[in-house]
């Protein structure tokens, strides 16, 4: 399936989740995908995954496989999560996500700041209807975390949740109409979101080293498509590394899928610091 690579990636588990997304930006459902609801424009790939940690890993490895590996993109988990004493219907940007069976811990770099407070996140496999935590817990974000970070770079993914239930309103009292309200008062926030992505790759643009991208177009045969992913590969690393010069080892690379491979692993091997 070959498709232009969206912007923003944005992965729901649940239907009620997606449905304020997908009306706010008019995506449309990709009708020849069958195991995953899959919708999109021009800028945003919205998927809906099904509730737990496999089915959340499941639905983001399948659609990343869907579009070529161009870089730099962003991807978010957007859905609800419980907490012990915060408001039902408030957005926040969890910057730390615990796998509650594993005990491993992600830190998402926050690249964007966006008008709504931090919080972390415990992910556990079945629901909880003890409130005895002060993080937030849902069912998803670590096995998002942990897939999308195969796909993109840490600096670029995100995790909003919404509080759907807590010590005086148990997640058995969620009811899919008002978690669609709920998502639906804070759609603002994507459209921020998307404003900051889109100024964000139009700046990498102008910062990719263009005597290297020359040689590298001079050298080997890119098409349309992959001479905008070098573009976004050089740009990126430049952000990356603060301008660092790049030494690409040409003996070894025969061909333009070559370069972007070596130049998209190389990137994904390099920290991030704010």
């Amino acid at each position: 399936m070959h498709l232009n690579t969206p912007k923003l990636f944005i992965y729901a588990a649940l239907p009620c989740e997606a449905k304020p997304v997908v009306e706010h930006f008019n995506l449309k459902k990709e009708l020849t995908v069958q195991p995953f609801s899959v919708y999109r424009n021009k800028d945003i790939c919205l998927t809906v995954t099904g509730v737990g940690k496999s089915a959340m890993a499941a639905g983001v490895a399948y659609t990343q496989a869907l579009f070529p590996p161009v870089q730099p993109f962003f991807m978010l988990n957007l859905g609800v999560a419980g907490h012990k004493e915060y408001a039902l219907g408030e957005l926040y940007l969890m910057d730390k996500i615990t796998d509650f069976d594993s005990q491993r811990s992600y830190y998402p770099s926050i690249f964007f700041s966006l008008p709504c407070l931090a919080g972390s996140i415990q992910t556990v496999s079945a629901p909880r209807l003890e409130y005895d935590s002060f993080q937030f817990f849902d069912m998803e974000a670590s096995a998002f975390y942990e897939t999308a970070a195969r796909f993109c770079s840490s600096e670029f993914i995100f995790c909003l949740k919404v509080v759907s239930d807590n010590q005086h309103s148990s997640v058995e009292n969620i009811q899919p109409k008002q978690v669609s309200l709920w998502i639906a008062k804070h759609v603002e926030v994507l459209d921020l979101l998307l404003s900051r992505i889109e100024a964000h790759q139009e700046e990498l643009v102008t910062q990719f080293e263009p005597r290297l991208f020359e040689y590298c177009v001079e050298r080997y045969h890119f098409t349309v498509n992959e001479r905008q992913q070098l573009r976004s590969l050089l740009g990126h690393w430049n952000l990356l590394t603060d301008n660092q010069i790049i030494e690409i080892d040409t003996s070894s690379l025969k061909s333009a899928k070559d370069i972007l491979r070596w130049l998209s692993l190389k990137t994904q091997a390099t920290d991030f610091y704010l």
